[in-house]
């Protein structure tokens, strides 16, 4: 069964519509009920719903007729549909199922048959969704591991990477922060023929630098204080394949000595051994510092430069490549608005202009982050140039807002419209997912990811 599950339950009978209801959230289903087949096209309009379960004869509209709506829409936003009839003939069976519908279940039957038959339901929703999952990850495969950018400059950006890919030369990677420096270096390694061996990603900020040559080398027992047992390193695991050295313009000297010798000779001792352990390994190296000025103030080893930046990639920032801001928000608005489980299908007449017009400090990461938030935020299908701007895209704060970067307000945009959510529905979470225009399964991830009890 797929965690939380959402139900859109429709029949005009009350009584059997609240028993049903009932049931299925008895068995852990979130359930939205509803007597009206009208408020039911609303609704699945408004969100999606992972199954459908209608009455086929009711005022207004039958089953069939809200069925047909829904083989009409994307195959991503259409639920599995389960049609309850007192009146079952096979042409209305047959119908229902050319249409899509994954059952029908003639009336009266057993409350077990239908928690049954929505529990197969249910998982061949998660299988279907897994399925597609899977189709846009080999999709990402020839779309360039998610680089996305139509500009000519990121088009250089992926066809140097594709290239590089061929060969095992070390790869220096520059660019500001969130431009993408992960995602190129991904797609260099999953273009390689070392593909199939492992990618080992490596933040050298991250880590103190007391722990980074640990990390890096490894260590054998009672190299140091606490050292219990060996420990094996980033290099010695990534051998056959490639490791990614992220913000290398931190590492210290003492540690930018012992990466030379491995870029020099392929060999290195673990913390503590005498041991010389040599090492198959591609390099990709990437920071948003620049490390031609260390060189020249002399704090970073200019031998490692050059060893580093035998094939150079340099990722412009947004600002400079403004011609990629559209396809980027389509690219994000499909993303989470799956994710949200809510039903957005663009952005009003003007908003574009206005994120281009931004200077994006935060580049694709800051982008990406204010079209989640207002996918999240959005209360119609298309996002409006008032939900940017209370996310603070292109101006000042709004009143009321904590004097904070625009990161943190962002953040706290997103973390305050769920406790409001909250704090009016009296904590009843299905109350406030539906204030919020969200599904509880989202909800939950937004509680989750801002620790809000």
């Amino acid at each position: 069964m797929m965690a939380n599950a959402s139900i859109l339950l429709v029949d005009d009978e009350t009584k059997i519509l609240n028993a049903l209801a009932n049931a299925l959230r008895g068995d852990g289903y979130e359930v939205v009920a509803t007597s009206c087949p009208r408020e039911a096209q609303k609704l699945l309009g408004q969100r999606m719903f992972d199954l459908c379960i209608v009455d086929n004869l009711m005022p207004e509209l039958t089953g069939l007729d809200l069925i047909r709506e829904m083989s009409a829409a994307p195959s991503s936003e259409r639920p599995q549909v389960i049609m309850m009839t007192a009146h079952a003939t096979i042409e209305s069976a047959i119908e229902a199922m050319k249409l899509g519908a994954f059952d029908y279940l003639q009336k009266p039957f057993e409350v077990d048959e239908l928690l049954v038959a929505a529990n197969r339901a249910i998982d061949h929703q998660r299988l279907q969704t897994e399925h597609r999952y899977l189709i846009s990850e080999r999709d990402a495969e020839f779309n360039h591991y998610g680089i996305v950018g139509r500009s000519r400059r990121m088009q250089e950006v992926i066809k140097t990477a594709e290239v590089v890919a061929k060969s095992k030369s070390t790869v220096l990677i520059t660019g500001e922060t969130g431009t993408g420096k992960e995602l190129v270096a991904r797609a260099i390694h999953y273009h390689s023929a070392q593909r199939e061996m492992p990618l080992i990603k490596v933040n050298c900020a991250a880590i103190p630098e007391t722990l980074l040559e640990s990390e890096l080398f490894g260590h054998v027992r009672g190299a140091f204080t606490g050292a219990t047992t060996g420990k094996k390193g980033k290099f010695a695991l990534a051998d056959g394949g490639t490791i990614f050295l992220d913000e290398i313009g931190t590492m210290s000297p003492a540690l930018q000595a012992k990466l030379l010798r491995v870029l020099q000779e392929r060999e290195f001792e673990p913390l503590g051994s005498e041991r010389t352990q040599r090492v198959d390994v591609r390099v990709i190296a990437a920071t948003n510092r620049d490390l031609r000025a260390m060189v020249s103030d002399g704090r970073f080893q200019e031998d490692l430069y050059y060893r580093l930046n035998v094939i150079p990639v340099h990722i412009p920032p947004l600002r400079e490549r403004r011609d990629d801001v559209p396809v980027l928000v389509d690219h994000f608005i499909a993303k989470h608005a799956q994710r949200a489980g809510k039903r957005i299908e663009g952005v009003q007449p003007g908003v574009i202009e206005a994120l281009q017009a931004s200077d994006w400090p935060g580049n694709v990461r800051e982008l990406e982050n204010t079209i989640e938030r207002a996918v999240v935020l959005s209360p119609t299908p298309q996002i409006g140039a008032d939900v940017v701007r209370v996310l603070d895209v292109t101006s000042a704060p709004p009143p009321g807002l904590p004097s904070l970067n625009l990161r943190q307000n962002l953040d706290w945009t997103e973390r305050e419209t769920v406790r409001r959510a909250l704090d009016t529905s009296g904590g009843v979470k299905k109350d406030a997912a539906e204030a919020m225009g969200i599904s509880q399964r989202a909800l939950s991830y937004y509680l989750a990811k801002h620790r809000v009890e």
